[in-house]
């Protein structure tokens, strides 16, 4: 089995905060990653640059894509972390994803599309995102695709204990939204504590993300 890296270009105006995107043209959205997040949560989080927070506020407010809203974090005056609930009538691509077992490594606006750099078990697995694509209308490009001889052989620098985390917390639901278990539940089925399960699996998705934006000709780091 081979498995693929595969950046995407998905654009609707009922994806997850299109509609705020385009309120504040200023706005850069990009996903966090949430460690440590209870998964009946429902809080999604985000990292925001904007030029004018009260624009981008007042775009959520009149997101019939996003329920409740909050400032979590300021950064820098430009700079935020948001947490977000969705609504119904939101249209989300990342449980499409995690049904085929795939995960997202990042996920950010450009302009009112999203670019989302996705892994997934095998390239016939991106059948099922173009289909979701398909029956709701979603404009989608594939803008790049790396292929693997298994998330065991990628040359993406993951260590043993990384590659294991990853594939751990991907088989009991950690990467599903909402999510399926928490960290804890991943530390436990390690056998290592909480914050070492954590970042082995920060560690490990940024060798992922690395290894799937470096261009094919550049070497590793």
């Amino acid at each position: 089995m081979t498995d693929i890296k595969a950046v995407v270009r998905a654009e609707h105006p009922d994806i997850v905060l299109t509609q705020t995107v385009s309120h504040d043209r200023s706005s850069k959205v990009r996903s966090v990653s949430e460690a440590g997040t209870d998964p009946t949560s429902g809080k999604f989080f985000y990292h925001i640059e904007s030029s004018d927070f009260q624009q981008f506020e007042d775009g959520l407010r009149n997101d019939s894509t996003v329920g409740k809203f909050e400032r979590v974090i300021e950064t820098r005056d430009d700079e935020a972390i948001y947490s977000f609930e969705y609504t119904d009538e939101a249209k989300i691509l990342s449980p499409v994803i995690s049904a085929a077992n795939g995960v997202i490594l990042d996920m950010e606006n450009d302009g009112s599309a999203w670019i989302l750099t996705v892994w997934m078990p095998e390239r016939t697995a991106l059948a099922r995102l173009w289909d979701y694509a398909q029956e709701n209308d979603i404009d989608i490009d594939l803008l790049r695709v790396n292929e693997y001889a298994s998330l065991g052989n990628t040359d993406a620098g993951l260590t043993d204990s990384q590659r294991e985390a990853l594939l751990v917390a991907l088989e009991t639901g950690y990467f599903e939204e909402p999510r399926n278990a928490t960290l804890s539940d991943v530390a436990a089925d390690l056998d290592i504590s909480q914050p070492a399960a954590g970042g082995r699996l920060r560690r490990g998705i940024r060798r992922l993300i690395i290894a799937s934006l470096r261009d094919d000709d550049e070497p590793p780091d």
